[in-house]
């Protein structure tokens, strides 16, 4: 278990995957629940499950894969974390972070994030989707608590604009272009693995949330760290919104997420073009 960044396991983890392929991603892609649909667009040139990777921690959450997949994406190299590392799982956040860690250091510049999140914004529906422009973090512990290596990042790294406004810009237009519907605004990140009740949807509207959700906070905090451009999507697939609110299950989380998965897919394809 990784307690603190560690650079020498960190660069045993590159140097084994390294071993394995020499194709140097200029993008890492993170994909949430429900949305794997990516990798069939994916043309792959190497599968790593987690499990063969040194230092590497193992999904066990359903709906999420368990692969660290390169290939191109629209003529593209990337890396894809298929299936992602929740803290309600039990993992560390220096664990939960581990992969933007691992992607940063063969060469991805630009992290792309996905997931499925509650709606508390009353102009969104189920199966809508959300670029983030904005979050708040109201995870109980922070990805970057302890010592700092600076060959990572700085101890204090600004947070003013963590979501690239260049790329919302572009995906925006992506999206006009090829008719999705598209909103934007701000998600908040909650421990899990619980879904929220009906006054903690009120109050994460009323703190200025448009969507919610257990994850990506983590994660784009550790890219900002080490000075990566990151583009975030939520898929709307629960409400939360005053009479709307019915009970959610996992299955229902997923189903939705599913089906609304192309479209977010196609806008990341497009986009990850211009890169």
């Amino acid at each position: 278990m990784l307690q603190n960044l560690d650079m020498h396991q960190l660069n045993e983890t590159v140097a084994f995957i390294q071993s394995r392929t020499s194709l140097q991603p200029i993008a890492g892609i993170i994909l949430g629940s429900g949305l794997g649909g990516l990798v069939n667009d994916l043309d792959i040139e190497l599968s790593l499950p987690y499990e063969e990777i040194p230092h590497f921690p193992v999904s066990t959450v359903k709906g999420h894969g368990g692969k660290l997949l390169f290939g191109k994406l629209n003529q593209q190299p990337v890396v894809m974390l298929s299936g992602r590392f929740h803290y309600y799982e039990g993992y560390n956040m220096q664990e939960v972070t581990y992969p933007v860690r691992v992607m940063k250091q063969l060469g991805a510049s630009v992290l792309f994030v996905s997931n499925a999140a509650g709606g508390m914004n009353p102009d969104f529906k189920v199966g809508d989707l959300m670029i983030i422009n904005d979050h708040i973090n109201l995870f109980p512990e922070h990805p970057l608590r302890g010592k700092n290596d600076e060959q990572m990042g700085p101890r204090f790294p600004d947070m003013t604009e963590p979501y690239s406004h260049k790329l919302i810009q572009s995906a925006k237009k992506i999206a006009e272009s090829q008719q999705i519907h598209v909103h934007e605004g701000i998600y908040i990140g909650l421990q899990g693995p619980t879904f929220e009740t009906k006054a903690e949807y009120k109050y994460l509207r009323v703190i200025g949330g448009d969507t919610v959700g257990m994850s990506t906070v983590p994660e784009v905090i550790v890219a900002k760290h080490m000075g990566m451009d990151v583009f975030g999507m939520s898929v709307v697939t629960d409400l939360g919104i005053r009479d709307e609110m019915n009970v959610i299950t996992h299955e229902e989380v997923l189903e939705a997420a599913q089906a609304a998965a192309p479209k977010m897919a196609l806008i990341v394809k497009e986009l990850i073009a211009t890169l």
